[in-house]
């Protein structure tokens, strides 16, 4: 007779009422990021968890039965116990042009995961991760007033929330090897943006002019649905191949949008307001997600995987418009990693470091935006650590991990633009650190006779 371990239950319960408690602590930003102005923000990019992040945000062809896998559906079939995941993300950056920097950062709930094998051939999942965030703004001085150069034109660009996703992931094994995946899950947040002026004279110094400012508020949700394969074979004994996908499906998200144009004096009080919109319907078409990868493993101490990723950010529109209300079309993305792992000894004694697993990776992307037609890219190198706690019984384990990425995005190059005004790229430094906290627990035992 099976019984459940009723502890357990409860725990996973209790932890599962967190996914609607935490929702508003995943649209937190990491700092100012002036890219995350773009689209719909920073987008996760199915980025996957802390152990993608050590990697190098590989995970599409990498079974594993202690993390959960949630980057490809396919793979929750080898969630081999009840298995909760909990990830704190923490970002420092520093934000540098050819006349100025700024360092920022800040923390934030990364994610929230609870899969359960169902039976031998069925795994589910449920969790809440973030969808894109944005987090930005900047300030612009220019002498750009016609007829009067002593004129100065302040400019000044904010942005703040993001996207989440609640999901539902399902993965069944069809035949020797072979597992398919499907997730569903439902988006919704809410982007806030401004865009401000106010114009200095030789009559009127800048600091007490009147500012004007166009306000924008847009609530987004929706379904969104992605699949997943993976094959899984022998080269040789102890030598496994993998192979992995991902196909995220074009989404158009239901959003409403709220316009307004406000004045304030020089002291910031609001003297003037109109509304241009209020609730007004519309969507944003995001566009679709191709994951490949592949990887080799040895069944028990280490594993190596390369993979790449594409999406047709050209595609996206947001309430008819290219580019969103930014205005800045977008182009086309291409991801390239490579990473993996080691475990010198899981079963080790006498030496506590041989059981802990060591990943590092490394990792090409190209942004969307091409200033000039300049490509732009995000480079990283990543790294990080699954520490097993030495509590550890045939029924319950924990497991902290830590995933570290350092990397450089964009550059700092200056352009000259056809009215003879100057536009300078920005270049974001980032340390990004993720600890996760991983329970594995098996819920249901057989009650021996005494």
């Amino acid at each position: 007779m099976s019984q459940p371990n009723y502890a357990g239950l409860a725990g996973g319960l209790s932890l599962l009422g967190l996914l609607a408690a935490s929702s508003a602590a995943l649209g937190q930003g990491l700092g100012n990021s002036p890219y995350s102005r773009l689209g719909l923000g920073d987008a996760s990019m199915n980025s996957g968890g802390v152990r993608q992040m050590g990697m190098g945000g590989i995970g599409v062809a990498a079974p594993n039965s202690v993390n959960v896998n949630e980057l490809n559906p396919a793979l929750v079939y080898y969630t081999s116990r009840t298995t909760f995941e909990a990830g704190f993300t923490g970002q420092f950056k520093t934000l540098k042009n050819t006349v100025s920097s700024q360092r920022t950062g800040s923390g934030t709930l990364g994610y929230l995961a609870l899969a359960v094998p169902i039976n031998r051939r069925w795994a589910g999942l449920i969790g809440l991760k973030p969808y894109s965030t944005v987090d930005y703004e900047s300030k612009t001085l220019d002498n750009t007033v016609v007829g009067d150069p002593t004129s100065q034109v302040e400019k000044r660009y904010a942005g703040s929330g993001g996207l989440a996703e609640a999901y539902m992931s399902h993965a069944v094994r069809v035949a020797k090897g072979l597992t398919l995946g499907a997730s569903a899950g439902y988006v919704f947040g809410s982007i806030d943006q401004e865009a401000s002026t106010r114009i200095g004279s030789s009559t009127l110094a800048l600091d007490l002019s009147n500012r004007d400012i166009y306000q924008q508020q847009v609530h987004y949700s929706d379904f969104a649905f992605r699949t997943g394969l993976h094959y899984r074979g022998q080269i040789k004994d102890k030598l496994n191949y993998n192979v992995g996908g991902t196909y995220s499906f074009r989404s158009n998200l239901n959003g409403e949008r709220s316009t307004s144009l406000l004045r304030e004096d020089y002291n910031g009080v609001q003297i003037g307001s109109t509304a241009l919109e209020v609730e007004a319907a519309g969507k944003a078409r995001v566009p679709a997600l191709t994951q490949l990868g592949i990887s080799l493993d040895n069944n028990r101490s280490w594993s190596l995987s390369a993979e790449g990723s594409r999406q047709e950010w050209s595609q996206f529109r947001a309430f008819g418009e290219q580019g969103g209300s930014s205005g800045i079309l977008l182009s086309d993305t291409y991801r390239f990693g490579v990473g993996g792992e080691l475990t010198p000894d899981a079963t080790s004694v006498d030496n506590y470091f041989k059981r802990v697993t060591y990943r590092a990776g490394l990792n090409v992307t190209q942004l969307p935006y091409r200033p000039g037609g300049q490509t732009l890219y995000d480079r990283s190198v990543s790294w990080g650590f699954a520490l097993p706690l030495p509590t550890a019984t045939p029924l319950d384990a924990t497991t902290i991990s830590l995933g570290f990425t350092y990397g450089q995005r964009g550059n700092t190059d200056v352009r000259s633009l056809s009215d003879g005004s100057t536009e300078r790229n920005v270049k974001e430094d980032y340390v990004r650190m993720q600890l996760g906290v991983t329970l594995n627990n098996r819920w249901f035992i057989k009650r021996r006779i005494e």
